[in-house]
């Protein structure tokens, strides 16, 4: 696992709204992305809503109801580990897919924070936990709402 790369972004969230919408399997993981993803909207002035699905396969259409209805971002949490089965192959790709297209659709930005894991371990080094090398919770917020400022100022001109 690598953090090399990872850009440090200022970003002011003031007046910006977002929908932090958490997938509910795999408890500890999606828990300490929902943590982290809190804490970064919290530090940066953003107001945000917290709303549970069921699974990764509901996130784009509750992440795109939310956008259509008055958010100005959307950050999707998820936990997909690899099983025996193509069910992998299947909800990873329906959930990638399908946020993708949330975002372009309402045409507002989606952090993708949707964990696609090989083992219970990456997602235990991912979720911004003690002991965690990763916050994927703190990346997908901070990407949203700098992304939707962005769109602000693109717009505005």
């Amino acid at each position: 696992m690598s953090v090399e790369g990872i850009p440090t972004l200022e970003v002011d969230g003031s007046g910006i709204r977002v929908a932090i919408v958490a997938g509910s399997w795999h408890e500890e993981i999606t828990n300490g992305l929902i943590a982290g993803a809190e804490r970064t909207l919290t530090a940066i002035g953003s107001d945000y809503e917290l709303i549970r699905v069921p699974g990764s396969f509901e996130l784009p259409l509750v992440a795109r109801t939310a956008l259509e209805n008055g958010f100005d971002a959307a950050v999707a949490l998820g936990v997909i580990i690899r099983g025996g089965t193509p069910h992998f192959e299947f909800v990873s790709d329906a959930a990638t897919s399908g946020l993708t297209r949330a975002a372009l659709d309402a045409g507002k930005p989606v952090g993708f924070g949707v964990l696609t894991l090989d083992d219970e371990q990456q997602g235990l080094d991912r979720a911004g936990l003690p002991g965690s090398t990763e916050d994927k919770g703190e990346e997908a917020a901070l990407a949203a709402v700098s992304a939707a400022r962005l769109l602000r100022e693109l717009r505005g001109r």
